[in-house]
Formats: structure tokens, sequence, C-alpha cells
């Protein structure tokens, strides 16, 4: 149990936050919220102990434990990824050191009566049951477990954390926290550098996770997945909900409207004393009237308002023109890098109004395949576009490309075209660019601000095919929901990547997903994809277990995992090589039409959607037709989903 008396925290600009008295306990799952700049990273580092209050106290157990996840994170680059974690937990360290000392003492002597060898015997007793109590002889297992889960390849093991990125230096970290399971846990956006089936199995383990975990996350389906309580930082002070983030935000709402009425109110009851002063403070009999409706004046509390309600403005993406029937053709598309294939034998066509995600893990070549298609980089096949189609391609690293000379109203000024210039501002104040805030430059701005004007930018550009590489990135709840607002109303074809499961939920209509080395197509929607995934992961993770030997004796030089040898496959002739290829080819092709197909049937039914919903059933005999056209339509989809459905198993069940 932690206990928050009285805290506060001043700075040179006035508090930060004050008078905080709070208590939380063992098994609560907080999510923080709050404006940036509210003091949220502040509050985490307040407690885990690398920063002091100015003012008040935090009471906790001397022995807990804390984990803590920074974005700023500072770690021993020289070790393994494996290394880094096996090594992390200094009590067993200290035990397992012992125990060689030990076990070697005892293997050299021969004083087998001596009372300091059967003191060293019952001292190995001691010793291995702390380490059995403190899940020592399970500790490879568990770290195989938590790195696979979190993203790693069993053979990065053994790699240098030196030769990874920044993000995935964070994952070895979070993996080092969630392996020493400390009573409390406190991660400061730990999603951001998560894929999108990494971020599952991390609400799965935390779900689970006995002790306190207390997050800051700008991603609102894992607030609402893993939290129950939100403590909302806002004007210095924290609101205490038992509610997770999307029922915090309903109540939050309603709150604000209360206060809002009585802001009004109040205002209003100030107007009218003030009158009654200034009628009364002149005259002598009513001089102490006026002198008491100054004082209750004076003690009035007034009621500060903090909106946080996202700009209501209707935000549309401008389509150029319209494109003909296919916006993308792939023909035997892939991308090598020396003798690392990507993906190869790709053969799709996008048709025009596909809502298209494209997911699978970080590193397995999702940019590079968006660059591909963008014919910034080289590569196998042939990719083709469509009659008419304008292409508007937003990076990874899009803010950063941002001139930082120039203010953000010129930034916006210089891609604008036509009468949408006189609504410049309007538009800036949707993307959260208010007043003067507009004549800022670019160079002063925050990551998440820098987004926000790169994504406004990419708002004005004309275009009727969108491929954004990790859009959200950085950016705050309302800004993705602005963002989110503008794509579902978007009248062109788009490939978006992002690892946000609640930005993509009902935004696409199909799921592309780089599997073995190759592109596979779904078309159910992203929660459906992901409890399939998960469901691979799960057995996965069974068979890691079952594959693994357990140590009796664990030593400080033999500490890599275990992990079965896969059979090698079959060599296969050059012959079986070309039949395979031609199978390949022939699926890739049926199932191709076979989508077309689903699409031109989707379409009919939708249209005959709307005929029976204003169908005359007083003319029984054309009643009867049309009802009977519309069930013939949506036994045929039924019949071309399954034998879509044979085609794609079939296809990936080719060794």
């Amino acid at each position: 149990m932690i206990n928050l008396e009285q805290l506060g925290v001043y700075l040179p600009q006035g508090y930060l936050f004050k008078d905080i008295t709070l208590q939380i306990n063992r098994g609560d799952k907080i999510g923080l919220a709050g404006k940036n700049g509210a003091g949220k990273s502040t509050m985490l580092k307040l407690l885990s102990g690398y920063e002091k209050p100015s003012e008040g106290k935090i009471h906790a157990p001397k022995d807990i434990t804390i984990g803590f996840l920074t974005q700023d994170i500072k770690i021993d680059t020289s070790k393994t990824v494996y290394d880094y974690l096996f090594f992390s937990n200094e009590l067993l360290n200290r035990v397992r050191t012992r125990l060689d000392e030990i076990n070697h003492d005892l293997v050299t002597r021969t004083d087998y009566e001596n009372e300091s060898y059967l003191a060293l015997l019952d001292e190995l007793t001691e010793l291995n049951d702390i380490f059995a109590f403190h899940e020592g002889f399970q500790w490879e297992e568990k770290i195989a477990a938590i790195l696979t889960g979190l993203g790693f390849e069993k053979e990065e093991f053994q790699r240098e954390l030196s030769s990874f990125s920044g993000g995935w230096k964070m994952r070895a970290e979070l993996a080092r926290i969630l392996v020493n399971k400390p009573d409390v846990i406190l991660l400061d956006e730990p999603t951001n550098h998560l894929d999108i089936i990494s971020i599952s199995w991390l609400e799965n383990y935390l779900q689970k996770f006995e002790g306190i975990v207390i997050v800051i996350s700008h991603d609102r389906l894992f607030l609402d997945n893993v939290t129950k309580r939100t403590l909302e930082i806002a004007q210095g002070k924290v609101n205490d909900y038992p509610l997770p983030y999307s029922q915090y935000k309903i109540k939050r709402e309603e709150e604000l409207e209360l206060m809002t009425n009585a802001k009004k109110q109040q205002e209003k009851d100030i107007k009218h004393t003030k009158e009654l002063i200034d009628k009364f403070r002149s005259k002598a009999s009513k001089a102490a009237f006026a002198q008491s409706l100054i004082k209750k004046l004076e003690r009035t509390e007034i009621i500060e308002l903090e909106s946080d309600a996202v700009a209501r403005m209707k935000v549309s993406f401008p389509l150029s023109n319209q494109p003909g029937k296919w916006i993308l053709e792939m023909h035997d598309m892939g991308k090598t890098f020396g003798d690392k294939i990507l993906f190869r034998d790709i053969n799709i066509t996008v048709g025009r109004g596909e809502k298209i995600a494209l997911l699978g893990p970080n590193g397995v070549g999702k940019s590079t395949l968006l660059k591909r298609i963008m014919g910034t980089l080289e590569g196998d096949g042939i990719v083709n576009y469509g009659h008419n189609v304008h292409i508007t391609y937003f990076a990874q690293d899009q803010a950063e490309k941002l001139d930082t000379n120039k203010t953000i109203l010129e930034t916006v000024d210089d891609v604008a075209e036509g009468e949408v210039r006189k609504d410049l501002r309007s538009i800036l104040g949707t993307f959260l660019f208010t007043g003067e805030e507009v004549d800022k430059k670019v160079g002063v701005l925050s990551g998440g601000e820098r987004t926000r004007l790169a994504l406004c930018q990419l708002l004005l550009s004309p275009c009727n095919f969108l491929i954004l590489d990790e859009p959200t990135n950085h950016l705050d709840i309302q800004s993705k929901e602005v963002l989110k607002r503008a794509l579902i109303n978007y009248e062109g074809t788009f490939i978006v990547v992002s690892h946000d499961r609640e930005f993509l939920d009902g935004l696409t209509n199909r799921i592309w997903d780089i599997q073995d080395k190759t592109l596979k197509i779904y078309h159910y929607d992203v929660k459906e994809y992901l409890s399939k995934k998960m469901a691979v992961e799960e057995n996965s993770e069974v068979s890691l277990k079952q594959n693994s030997t357990t140590k009796g004796e664990s030593s400080k030089k033999d500490n890599t995992p275990i992990v079965t040898e896969e059979k090698p496959k079959k060599e296969l002739t050059q012959e079986e090589q070309k039949e395979l290829k031609r199978k390949r080819n022939s699926l890739q092709n049926n199932i191709k039409r076979s989508e077309e197909q689903i699409e031109t049937l989707e379409n009919k039914i939708k249209n005959m959607d709307e005929v029976i919903l204003n169908l005359d059933y007083s003319d029984k005999t054309k009643a009867d037709i049309v009802l009977a056209d519309y069930e013939k339509l949506k036994k045929e989809l039924d019949n071309t989903m399954s034998q879509w459905e044979l085609q794609v198993e079939e296809l990936e069940n080719l060794v």
C-alpha cells in the first residue's frame, strides 16, 4: 500500500500540483490522465523515488520493489539481450554465485564428517529453498517467455543491446522489469515502441499481474483493458475515479457540463452582487450591507473549468479527383537485402475505396513495403498505379521534415490551395493550434505537436490514395480522434500502418499481414485478427514451455535458454519448385478474383439494402421477386466467401 500525504511540486512558474492526498492499494490498476504538461510523468517519478516532492510525503513499505519504465531509459548496451535480463536480479545473482562456490567446495573436499562440511550442506539446502521461492529454477523459462511475448526472435536473444534501435532497447528494459515481478509497475507510454501483437501480450500480462500498475498512455483501448481506476491531474489537483478510461471520460464530461452550468450561474450571481455593491456603497444607510456583500464576494471560490473536449469541426481529406476502378497492382513484387528476404511473390490488386490496415511485428518489412509501393525503393517485380491515381505519403519521420524556421501558419499556407486558405486558422484549431500559437516557429514544437502539424499539412494536400506510416505516433487521444474521423469520412483509398487498435477499430475493411515472407489478406476486422493471432502466440508459448528443460542447478557460465531445433525442411527439386510456384500463383490469382467478386456482391447487396428499405410490400409479386434476388445474392456471397477461405487455407498450407 502507498499513501500520498499533502503532496506538492513547486516550479518557478508556480505549483504543478499541491495538497494531493490519496491511497493506492495492492492490486490497483491505475491510468494517469491529464493534458500534456499537467504533471503525469512527474507523478510517476515521485512514486518511483527518482524525484522528491517540494511538499508532503509518500509513505510506502520499506521493502517495496518498484519497476519504472521511463521514456528516457539508460541501459548497459554492452550486454546481450538475454544477459541483460539474466543478471538483472541481485538476489538471484548472489544466491547463484554462492551455490556455485558451495558446489565446488563439496566436490573438492573429503572431510565429510567435519562440522564445516555439514554446515555447507545446511547452507546449500537453505539457498536452494530461497532460489526456488524466488523462481530461480524457472528463471530462464520466464526470460524466454517474456522476450518472445514482447516480440524478440529467439536468434536475437544473444545479440548485444548496442545493435538494437531505441525502440527495441525500450522493449528490453520493459522485459527486465516484468521478469523481476516488482510490487509496483510504473509505465510511461509503454505502447509507443510496441507492435500490435506485443501490446495485446502486455495487456494480458498486466491483467494477471497481482501487484500495483500505474500507467500513462495515449492508447485508449490499452487503458480500458488494463486499468480499473483513473487518476486525472487537472488544475493542480488529482481527481480520483474508480473507472477505466472510457467510463471516466463519460463521467468527466457529465461533470464538466454541470460545472459549466454552475459557472454560468455563478457569473450571473457575481454580476448581480457587484451591481448591488455599486448601488448601495455610496448610501450611508446601506454602507454596512454593501460591505457584507464585498466580503461575501471575496470569499467566493471561483469555479475554474478545464475543457478537454475535442474540437467538433468536421474534418475531411479532400479528394483530388475520382480515379479508375483499380488503384494499385503488384506483380511478383518483393524486396531482399543481401541474403535476407523481407517479402516476395506479392500479387495483389487494390480496388477503389479499399481501406487497408497493414499489420505485422516490427522489423517484418511494413515500411519497406510502403516504400516499394511508393517507388522510392527498388526491388523485384512490378508496381503499377491505376488511372488518375494521386498519392500522398505520410512517413514515420514526416514531422522531422518540416521547416523549423517557418511558423505553424506558414507551414500549412505553403501547401493550401484555393478557397480552403480562408479557413486555415479554423483547420489549425481542429488540430489543437489556437490563437497566437499559430505564430510559433516549428523549431520550438514538441514531437507530438510537429506530428499534428504534419497531419494538418496532409489534410490540405488533395489526393485519392493515402499511404500512412504510423500516423498516430506521438499523438494524444484527442488528436487521434480528429484524424480517425477524417479518415472515416475520406472517399478515397488508403493504406495505414498503426499499432493503435482503438484507432484501427471500425476504420478499415481489409487487413494486410506480412507473414512467411509474403502478404496475406484478411477480410475480418482488427479484433478478430488479433484474437486469432493471440491464439497462435499462446500455442507457441505452450510449445516453448513443453520444450524447455528446467535446471536443478543454475550456472553463471551456462545461461542460454534451451530451444528445440526445427527439423530441416526437405529440399525441393527444380521441377518441384516450379510446380510449387505455379500452384501459388494460380491460388493467388483465384483469391484475387474471389476478392473482386466478393466486393461486387457486397456492393450489390448494399444497393439492395436501400431498395428493400423502401420496398412496397403491397405489391406482393414484385416484393417476392426483389426478396428472392436479395437472398440469391447473399447465398452467392456466402458461397464465394467459403471458396475464398478454402483458397487462402490451401495457399497457407503450401510447402
